[in-house]
C-alpha cells in the first residue's frame, strides 16, 4: 500500500468520507477490542482465532503470569499491520516495526494497531508445536 494512501487513511483525507472525522481510521468509531492473549506455562494462549478487517483499528492485551519466561512471535503478522503503540505500565512505545515480544516476569502490555494487508497469519510461542500455543489470524 503506498505511503500516501496509508497517511490519508490514518490522518483523515479519504477516511473522512467514511464518517471517521478528523482522526481518520484512528477514531473511536473505527476501534475494536480483541480478546487478550495469556502467556502462561502449559496453558492455551487464547480461546480462538481472530478474524480482522483491513482498515480497522484494534487493541489487545498480552498478559504474562510470570510462570515461565515466554515470548510471542509473529513477524509475518506484524508486517501486515501498522503498530500504533505498545503500552507497558503506562509507558507508550511507538515502534517502527515489531517481530516479537517477551515476558521475563509477570506483566501486561497493550498493543494498538491498524490491520492493513489481507491474508492468513499467526502468532505463537517460539519452539512450541501445540495448537493451543498459537493464535490463527485472518485479515480480510
Amino acid at each position: 500500500m503506498p505511503c500516501a494512501l496509508v497517511a490519508s487513511l490514518v490522518f483523515g483525507g479519504a477516511a473522512n468520507a467514511d464518517g471517521f472525522g478528523a482522526a481518520g481510521v484512528l477514531s473511536g468509531k473505527n476501534k475494536q477490542d480483541l480478546p487478550p492473549i495469556t502467556l502462561s506455562a502449559g496453558e492455551p494462549i487464547t480461546q480462538g482465532p481472530w478474524t480482522l478487517k483491513s482498515g480497522t483499528y484494534y487493541e489487545f492485551e498480552i498478559i504474562g503470569d510470570g510462570s515461565q519466561e515466554l515470548a510471542l512471535v509473529g513477524p509475518e503478522f506484524f508486517r501486515a499491520i501498522w503498530v500504533d503503540e505498545i503500552v507497558v505500565e503506562g509507558l507508550e512505545i511507538r515502534p517502527l516495526g515489531l517481530d516479537s515480544v517477551e515476558f521475563d516476569e509477570a506483566g501486561e502490555m497493550e498493543i494498538g494497531f491498524l490491520a492493513i494487508k489481507p491474508g492468513r497469519y499467526h502468532m505463537k510461542i517460539p519452539g512450541s508445536t501445540g495448537e493451543t500455543q498459537r493464535i490463527e489470524i485472518t485479515i480480510e
